[in-house]
């Protein structure tokens, strides 16, 4: 596609201002998703929670999520209705359905908002990704890293108030929904589509088949899949992981804990734009495969540091919280560079909605093998997925290969 019929000068500005309203709002909107692993502990004594319940919550969330953008993908919505309404819209249903947790008196009306809360946020994560490309041609991995850096950053802010020692759990919820209500404004008001608009088709049921039958299309989603084996698993149980690691130092500052559980989830963020920026420079394929590796090896050593040290605990994490993130956004902008041009949102909505459906299982095994074998060995079963991912990415890079010889 040819340069936009915008001066060159004011295409630049242009693209930079909506890289920083795309990613602020999502930031915002996003801010939501991990509100009940932050009051994880009001949440219990509350309402007499179990372990698993506690996971269950979030687990909700990630229900919604595949509920929605399988919804999505069916129906094509990404690729039908334009971006600024479809985020909107959604970003306003999301922060309504957040605050329905205000109101609930037990698990089980719980369990339905936070279901509702991922199904709305289906049409705010992957849109926005679908977003961002209309404007960047090059430096697209550090733009959709960005932008992903930026939900990243959200979902640690719930554990950055409580880190404060905003106790209050309902003024977490009503901050959290606010801030999704803005990111429904910002967009609604200041976004528009870039001069790099993918093609737009009216419904179709093929765009499903179109995107399955791509064979590096599913190996840019083989890799994804092994990258969410661990993503949210790590996410959702840190910090409880932090809390029993404070336990056994004798650290009783719950403030301390939450804040350095704030910054694991939020390094990612930093890990996000040097991934794309080292992406962009040196190719996809390498960066998500040594992100994955340091991301598997941290699983199991993370483990080994329980019990010997409080900051060796922190140290590790942190590096895991770099790199376990450090690569999501390079296999979405995989699929957004060998998908067939017309299916991208509907390929974006499919990856994500079948990622998010694995999330549930590694989610739940958690507490499982943390009864059986403790958090010395809990996260180690899930260097698997960097393991699986890292195969699918160096056949999906053998592939891509193949294909640039036979067109030279």
């Amino acid at each position: 596609m040819s340069l936009p019929e915008l001066d060159p000068t004011k295409f630049h500005f242009a693209r930079w201002r909506i890289l920083f309203l795309v990613s602020l709002a999502e930031m915002l909107a996003i801010s939501v998703w991990l509100v009940s692993s932050a009051i994880s502990l009001e949440l219990k004594e509350l309402w007499n929670l179990t372990d698993w319940q506690s996971g269950a919550l979030t687990t909700a969330v990630q229900i919604g999520f595949v509920a929605g953008t399988l919804m999505a993908a069916i129906f094509n919505l990404a690729d039908i209705f334009p971006n600024r309404y479809y985020f909107a819209i959604c970003a306003l249903l999301t922060s309504v359905a957040n605050a329905m947790l205000l109101f609930c008196d037990g698990f089980s009306s719980a369990l339905l908002a936070r279901f509702l809360v991922g199904f709305f946020l289906a049409g705010v994560y992957p849109p926005a990704m679908k977003m961002i490309a209309t404007w960047f041609q090059s430096g697209r991995g550090f733009a959709i890293g960005t932008v992903v850096g930026a939900l990243t950053l959200g979902k640690a802010v719930p554990f950055l108030l409580k880190a404060f020692q905003i106790t209050q759990w309902r003024f977490v919820l009503i901050v959290s929904s606010l801030c999704a209500l803005l990111a429904a404004v910002l967009i609604f008001l200041l976004y528009r589509d870039g001069p790099f608009r993918f093609e737009r088709r009216p419904f179709s049921f093929t765009l499903i088949t179109d995107v399955i039958a791509d064979q590096k299309t599913r190996l840019a989603i083989g890799g994804y899949l092994g990258h969410m084996w661990e993503l949210y698993a790590m996410w959702t149980w840190i910090s409880f992981f932090m809390i029993a690691a404070a336990q056994e130092a004798s650290i009783e500052s719950q403030s301390l804990v939450d804040g350095i559980t704030f910054l694991i989830i939020a390094v990612g963020a930093v890990g996000c734009v040097i991934g794309g920026q080292v992406a962009d420079r040196v190719g996809r394929e390498w960066l998500v495969n040594f992100s994955m590796l340091v991301s598997g090896l941290c699983c199991l050593l993370i483990g080994l540091s329980f019990g010997v040290s409080f900051w060796l605990c922190t140290a590790v994490a942190l590096v895991w919280g770099f790199f376990v993130v450090a690569d999501s956004a390079q296999f979405s902008t995989m699929v957004t560079e060998v998908c067939p041009n017309h299916a991208v949102g509907t390929a974006l909505t499919l990856q994500t909605s079948i990622g998010f459906l694995l999330t549930t299982v590694s989610i739940q095994l958690v507490p499982i093998f943390q009864e059986q074998v403790g958090w010395q060995f809990t996260f180690a079963f899930l260097a698997l997925g960097p393991a699986a991912g890292i195969m699918a990415i160096r056949k999906l890079a053998k592939v891509r290969r193949r294909d640039l010889s036979v067109d030279l």
